[in-house]
């Protein structure tokens, strides 16, 4: 290759969010193709994708040159800010580039903008060289503006600090000012002796990008590309135009070309890939092996201990525990890692000390009898057959991998132990880049572009909601997504543009869990990247990069259930201890209760941990599993691959003994493999069976087997051929048939792809069956704890009711004398609403209510307003906690209450200012009579229904004491098939009907301006989004009112954007056009003493506004000697309207009038 004439020297990558749209590996592809030798990736304020571009460069045989680009604050320009470009020369510089990156983010945003300081350049001048920034530098801007004594002062500043680094950057990009700039730049350059370097600003690829790049920078700054205030920063040049481009461009000014390689030969940065690097943790006089050994040692004999309670069936059993103990301590001392077993095991003990509730296990960390010996995981791993191998190899060498789960309330805990333990400037948690997915860029895009909601709506919706979906394949599985791309050429351009920016990095955030211990500064390793407040830092790169680069990364992740599980044990050893019992101790547990798997088998799992979802009732429903490692099973049968392979119907066939068992088939079968498949029916369903099977089989050690396994998961074909031949002569040298041999390795490899790790499905499946349990023989603590946890979603909250209520356990509203924050559970096991749900309420108001209420409970609404602390409980609050049933025994009913409340609250009023000046008791508020204050209530009639359960819904969210629809369950069921809950996507061209109150409407316009309707049903059991398009809203938009109950019918399909089911309504009609339809007769019953002119002239009077229906009116007629029934004649029928069945169940009395449907 020739000598390079051009480096390129600012590039941006998808990384820089505001304006970069190719990815690293794009990138570095089309240098190689243009034959460039190096190449520079200075993203925007950023390192994020270093490691890939560094890893990258060294396998195309590209140097690397690594740099950042920033907005810089300098004196004299009054609030505005500069571009400047840092390039690390060496790895000093490196390092204060990472300096630089990360104190800018420490910082804050400043107006808007990740901002660095032009004084730190001079705090981190060694080992960088600098990039003027062009037109948009400090000294461009100077230039341009003719302030030449400005100009004077920076050129001091940068000569000074930057002799021989410093570059006056030169483009030519067509952009406003560009080439007068240039101009005035290389007169400077010689008047000053600054060196000038020319650069093309790369932002995409090739000029074609042009208008998908201007997309994605108007989608980051909030504009539609048509709004005439978006500001134009870009130009159609700044692509990667190749060497020879470049040399044509700046032909004029050779010094410009020479100097990007210059640059390129002057910076050599090295990084330190994949080693491994870990704090040191404290070990007294002992090595850190020797440490761990004696940890394990003492820890698995406790754990014997609680085992095996019988000395005798302990001292039978220790040898294997002990056998295996030394085995993996061994492997782990031989590869390095005894720190990080100590490391989580310290912060897992902290915990549990502090009384933070951790998972039993989580991944292939539970197969580890170390983990369990020094209690990082409670699963006995020899009990369940679980290995070792699978999560730490000694023939594959790779950092050992714990994800802990913490409770969710309470995870945030630990990691600020860590921190304070090892170092807040060592700790950190990383970073994670949202992406355009291919649905989330269809409305991205289509905002961008103009489209109106409906139309991108419709699009988006037609992209499947599974996870890892993409545009090509969203084609390929949903025929409407050609057809209306085939058919509409708005939609055609849509998704040709989206396909160009699916996938493109668009902001940053938290990992889940994911935290780095650095055995020094994290920035020693990675820049720090912090939100807008210069909080919560993470590393920039990362969780695969930020291991690359040398940090270790643990997983603490929040898992809601562990929180559940801890708030249920609370009310549960409340009442235990209290009446002399021990508490429970949900790891104690028995795994094989019978009325647990009893519950199991009736699959009433709502809120039990995994086993909650419709498909997985549906599972559960057919197994009618009834032991543990059923349940083990289950977790890992309830996936697409064996959902879909057939593995799941012939588990269940040979568990109810409908299919021969067979290890694993019945044609190819070993003796051998009976033990180990026995649990599994012979189906090979975990990838420790996989492992096991090519070890008894063909004499692989666990460590090979577990290659082996990764072997069929890749698929790679040289490597297949090589493990077959393995595989073969292993098994002939256990004296099994070659041929046999290759017929199990096929079936084998089949099932490789299909199998689960068995160690995550045992430590889930635990979690399950404690919730199971706790479901089984505490239900009311445990649905309150459920409960509790989901406060803040109604949708949910309205399921989890509903399913008390087919429990048989009572909720009563929220009361300010029983009732906590969350939700709780009284002496009688009634489940007492959460004071903490009332909408409007929060902390503080519930805080002062329990504080008011250590001093007794409140006696009525007058005491209650004088005790409390009316500037946290204003009138508003204490009107919501009315309305919500709060205050029920308050007083005489709700609308008393809400009529007196002015009046208690001036009283208390009154007696605050009495008690400050010392009047105590003046108006004889503290000691009166409840019997005296009643007297004060206003009397008024109470709410009727309807307000009184409006009040309900607006302050819980939901109908508690009752239900608009209930009058109506039973009839509905004549025109639906079932509750709201019950509704579940449809196939596509089916129908389903479906009815419920309206409890909200909105409507919108579509893209040519007409209007489509949007309705939310509730029927207690659950709510249904419908919308209606626009000729269904033309139809039915009269029938769109609150509170008004409808029957739709129509598609329903899954809204991963709303997290719910949505239907699309094809028709609507209200409860009485229903009745109508399908009700036979409106039956009317009269007595004796109803049998005279009157009465019959009265009912005649309230059928009349409602005849000329479709249904007819029989009338039964009783008397002491006589029974009859008669029909009214044919111009007598009626509309069966609530109306009319309320005006003649007024007229007659109750029950005696009623819709009969055939």
């Amino acid at each position: 290759m020739s000598d390079p004439r051009f480096v390129h020297l600012r590039v941006h990558s998808d990384f820089s969010m505001s304006d970069g749209v190719a990815k690293v590996k794009p990138i570095l592809a089309q240098v190689e193709a243009k034959g460039m030798a190096a190449v520079a990736l200075t993203d925007q304020n950023n390192l994020c994708g270093l490691v890939k571009f560094y890893g990258g460069c060294h396998g195309a045989g590209i140097k690397p040159i690594i740099g950042a680009d920033f907005w810089m604050q300098v004196p004299g320009f009054d609030g505005e800010f500069c571009a400047l470009t840092i390039i690390a020369m060496n790895n000093d510089g490196y390092q204060n580039l990472t300096q630089i990156i990360s104190q800018a983010y420490l910082r804050g945003h400043v107006q808007g903008r990740v901002v660095i300081d032009q004084e730190w350049l001079v705090t981190y001048n060694e080992g960088i060289l600098l990039l003027s920034g062009g037109r948009e530098g400090d000294v461009g801007k100077a230039l341009l503006k003719g302030n030449n004594t400005q100009v004077e002062s920076l050129c001091e500043f940068y000569q000074q600090h930057f002799e021989g680094r410093y570059y006056l950057e030169l483009l030519r990009t067509g952009r406003t000012d560009e080439e007068r700039y240039l101009h005035m730049a290389v007169g400077l350059a010689q008047e000053k002796g600054i060196p000038v370097v020319a650069t093309n600003q790369v932002v995409f690829l090739k000029p074609e990008d042009f208008e998908s790049h201007e997309i994605r920078v108007a989608i980051h700054d909030g504009f539609t590309l048509a709004d005439p205030r978006r500001p134009k920063k870009y130009s159609e040049q700044q692509y990667l135009r190749s060497e020879e481009e470049m040399c044509e461009l700046f032909a004029d000014i050779p010094a410009a070309l020479e100097n990007t390689v210059e640059i390129a030969k002057r910076c050599n940065v090295t990084i330190r890939l994949y080693e491994y690097f870990l704090p040191n943790f404290p070990t007294g006089d002992m090595s850190i092996e020797d440490y761990l050994v004696d940890c394990s040692k003492k820890g698995l004999e406790e754990r014997l201990e609680f085992l095996f309670p019988d000395p005798q069936v302990r001292a039978e059993r220790r040898g294997e525990y002990d056998d295996r103990l030394d085995v993996e301590l061994k492997v782990i001392n031989q590869m390095g890692f005894p720190g990080y077993f100590l490391i989580v095991m310290e912060f897992i003990q902290w915990g549990k000390d502090n009384g933070i509730p951790v998972g039993p296990g989580r991944g292939s960390g539970a197969g580890s009898l170390v983990a369990y010996a020094l209690k990082i995981t409670d699963l006995d791993p020899l009990e369940f057959d679980l290995l070792f191998e699978r999560f730490l190899n000694p023939e594959r060498v790779s950092m050992p991998d714990f994800d802990v789960d913490f409770c969710m309330d309470r995870r945030d805990e630990v990691i600020d132990h860590v921190a304070e333990l090892y170092g807040r400037e060592a700790v950190s948690q990383i970073i994670t880049f949202g992406t355009m997915a291919a649905k989330a860029v269809i409305r991205d895009v289509g905002r961008v572009l103009g489209h109106p909601y409906g139309f991108v709506d419709r699009i988006s919706k037609l992209i499947p909601p599974e996870p890892g979906m993409t545009l090509a394949k969203a084609f390929e599985v949903e025929p409407a997504l050609q057809e209306s791309y085939d058919a509409d050429e708005d939609v055609k351009d849509l998704i040709d543009m989206c396909r160009k920016l699916e996938g493109v990095t668009r902001n940053a955030g938290k990992h889940a869990g994911g935290v780095v211990i650095a055995p020094t500064k994290i920035t020693d390793f990675s820049p720090l990247y912090c939100d807008a407040e210069g909080k919560n830092p993470v590393t920039q790169f990362d969780k695969n990069d930020v291991e690359t680069a040398g940090l270790v990364k643990f997983d603490f992740l929040g898992l809601r259930t562990l929180t559940i599980v801890d708030w249920a044990l609370e009310m549960i050893n409340k009442v235990e201890v209290k009446n002399g019992r021990p508490p429970v101790r949900i790891e104690a547990i028995p795994l094989d209760d019978p009325a647990s798997f009893r519950l199991l088998q009736r699959y009433e799992t709502t809120a039990v941990f995994q086993l909650e979802s419709r498909g997985m009732k549906d599972l559960i429903k057919r197994l009618q599993p009834d032991c543990f490692e059923d349940m083990i099973a289950l977790v890992a049968l309830f996936r697409p691959g064996p959902l879909q392979s057939g593995m799941v119907d012939n588990f269940i066939e040979r568990k109810h003994g409908r299919e021969e068992v067979s290890y694993p088939d019945s044609q190819y079968q070993h003796e051998s493999l009976k033990e180990l498949l026995s649990p599994t029916y012979g189906i090979i369903l975990y990838q420790e069976q996989v492992m096991q099977i090519a070890q008894v089989l063909s004499g692989y050690t666990l460590g090979g087997a577990d290659m082996l396994r990764r072997a069929m998961g890749k698929k790679k074909p040289e490597e297949m051929a090589k493990q077959r031949g393995t595989f073969k002569e292993g098994a002939i040298k256990n004296g099994v048939d070659g041929e046999l041999a290759m017929k199990i390795f096929d079936l084998v490899e089949k099932f490789a792809g299909y199998g689960f790790n068995k160690s995550h499905s045992a430590a889930y499946a635990l979690v399950s069956y404690q919730t199971l349990w706790l479901k089984t023989h505490f239900p009311s603590q445990f649905m309150a704890a459920v409960m509790s946890a989901d406060m803040d979603n109604t949708d949910k909250i309205v399921t989890l009711v509903d399913e008390c209520e087919r429990m048989g356990l009572t909720i009563i509203p929220p009361d300010v004398n029983k009732g906590l924050f969350k939700f709780t559970v009284d002496d009688d096991l009634r489940i007492v609403y959460g004071i903490g749900a009332i909408k409007g309420v929060g902390e503080g108001p519930v805080e002062s209510i329990l504080e008011a209420r250590k001093d007794g409970p409140f006696k009525d609404l007058f005491d209650f307003c004088a005790r409390i602390d009316l500037k946290k409980l204003n009138k508003r609050v204490i009107e919501k906690l009315i309305c919500a049933g709060a205050l029920d025994a308050l007083g005489p009913h709700r609308a008393s209450m809400m009529a007196t409340l002015s009046e208690a609250i001036s009283a208390a009023d009154q007696h605050a200012k009495a008690e400050a000046i010392g009047q105590h008791d003046m108006f004889g508020l503290l000691n009166s009579d409840p019997e005296d204050s009643k007297q004060q209530f206003v009397e008024c009639t109470p709410w009727p229904d309807k307000i009184w359960l409006e009040g309900e819904r607006e302050t819980l969210g939901l109908y508690l004491t009752g239900h608009p629809i209930n009058q109506y369950l039973k009839e509905l069921k004549h025109y639906t098939s079932g509750r709201l809950k019950d509704v579940h996507p449809t196939d596509r061209g089916k129908t389903v009907k479906a009815a419920g109150l309206v409890v909200a409407t909105r409507v919108m316009l579509t893209k040519r301006g007409s209007k489509m309707g949007l309705l939310t049903l509730d029927d207690k059991s659950a709510r249904l989004e419908v919308m209606l398009f626009t000729e269904a809203f033309e139809k039915f938009n009269h029938l769109l009112e609150k509170d008004r109950i409808l029957i739709c019918e129509g598609e329903v399909s899954f809204d991963d954007f709303a997290g719910g089911n949505r239907m699309t309504a094809r028709n609507i009609i209200d409860i009485s056009e229903a009745r109508s339809h399908f009700a036979s007769a409106l039956e009317i019953d009269l007595d004796a003493s109803q049998l005279n002119p009157s009465v019959l002239e009265s009912i005649e009077q309230s059928i009349s506004p409602w005849r000329n229906g479709a249904v007819p009116v029989v009338i039964n007629y009783s008397q002491v000697q006589a029974k009859g029934q008669f029909r009214l004649a044919e111009h007598w029928r009626v509309n069966p309207s609530d109306e009319l069945v309320f005006a003649l169940e007024s007229l007659l009395g109750p029950n005696k009038v009623r819709i009969l449907f055939p």
